[in-house]
């Protein structure tokens, strides 16, 4: 099949047929399937990692998430993110006339029809997204969770050169292309690590007769790559957390503490209690604030209220967790919330009918009420204490 998105290379005793897709084209989904069909390869390849497969492919897949264990796992904030992705992609599509991953759908059907095995070869999105926060600064992550927040009511504005441009790029790359021309580590993350990842699967593929659809965007690293040594365990490390992180988990609750103690001893009983005052204040309003723009039920306010001062103390557990479990509690989602999730997640508004959108709502803008709680509490106290 000859064509400018189809491109034949050669790895040892491997034939390599490598396909660069636009994500939102008609054509090139269309493309990949006569591919396949025509040069029946033994293993085809598909710029996927585990979740975003079972996304594709698994339609009932939101009827059995248990919510209490994302809670519990600490997922809520991923799961939020890339709903909001998918959010963003499903718009994308619709407005263009083409379901989102079409040519990733086409290449699975027509894979099983000619019998070849299916190679899922991108990294982990999961591995992806905790590098890039690895990297960004607080100020970067912010302006992140802020683009995520409002790309959902942005399809309409989007210009002919925007779509352009999304053909080549996937979701993700579009939201943090902007963050990319301050933060040039982020194009070597989401783009290099990524052609490498790729090039590495596609080449230790089973098989000889290998078809491999991916990004246009991801052609030139893959073919820049393919005979490059690679260092997988590098690229699928988790980073650590980072010094800053650890100092805000368990040092900065220690400093208040010794601070609220030192108020005592030093300023008298008056001035520690004022201390405490403003302690509770500052995170109980923040933190029942952030449920309250949630829309969360009344109790689960007071619950966010309640919780937020004792948890800011507290490095193993979080308001928000505490909220969304009350949340969860209140406001059982229903099977017709798991049906709808597809649909309502299309919307801004969407996003705070359904009720398992807005467990997820409720955990993110508690704890970021609480946090924020947390820095405004501290020179008050401060001032009290002077």
């Amino acid at each position: 099949m000859n064509s400018k998105d189809t491109h034949h290379l050669t790895f040892e005793d491997k034939e390599i047929t490598l396909i660069g897709t636009a994500h939102v084209s008609r054509e090139s989904a269309e493309l990949v399937t006569r591919v396949i069909e025509e040069d029946r390869p033994d293993t085809v390849c598909i710029e996927l990692c585990e979740s975003r497969f079972q996304a594709l492919t698994e339609k009932n897949r939101w009827r059995n998430m248990d919510l209490y264990k994302v809670i519990k796992e600490k997922k809520a904030f991923v799961l939020l993110s890339n709903l909001m992705l998918t959010s963003l992609q499903k718009r994308i599509g619709r407005k263009l006339g083409i379901k989102p991953g079409e040519e990733m759908t086409r290449a699975i059907q027509a894979a099983e029809k000619v019998d070849a095995h299916i190679h899922l070869a991108d990294r982990d999105i999961r591995t992806t997204l905790a590098r890039v926060w690895h990297y960004m600064s607080l100020w970067s992550k912010l302006k992140l969770i802020v683009n995520l927040v409002f790309s959902v009511g942005q399809v309409n504005t989007i210009e002919k050169e925007d779509v352009e441009r999304m053909k080549n790029e996937d979701v993700l790359e579009t939201l943090l292309s902007e963050l990319g021309q301050f933060l040039p580590g982020l194009q070597r993350i989401l783009i290099d690590e990524r052609d490498q990842y790729l090039a590495y699967k596609t080449r230790t593929a089973p098989g000889k007769r290998i078809v491999s659809v991916v990004g246009a965007g991801h052609v030139a690293g893959i073919k820049k790559y393919l005979h490059s040594p690679i260092d997988m365990q590098m690229l699928e490390e988790m980073p650590p957390k980072g010094r800053l992180v650890q100092f805000l988990k368990w040092g900065l609750p220690t400093c208040i503490i010794g601070l609220i103690i030192w108020g005592f001893f030093v300023a008298g009983t008056a001035v520690g209690t004022d201390m405490i005052k403003w302690w509770i204040l500052a995170n109980a309003v923040l933190g029942g604030l952030g449920a309250v723009m949630a829309l969360a039920h009344p109790l689960t306010v007071l619950s966010a209220i309640a919780a937020s001062p004792l948890t800011s103390l507290n490095p193993m557990i979080a308001a928000g967790w505490v909220a969304g479990l009350v949340e969860v509690f209140l406001r059982k989602p229903k099977v017709r919330d798991f049906e709808s999730l597809g649909e309502d997640i299309l919307t801004f508004k969407g996003f705070w009918k359904n009720k398992i959108t807005r467990v997820l709502l409720v955990i993110v803008f508690t704890n970021m009420g609480s946090a924020l709680g947390t820095f405004v509490a501290i020179p008050l106290m401060v001032r009290a204490f002077a």
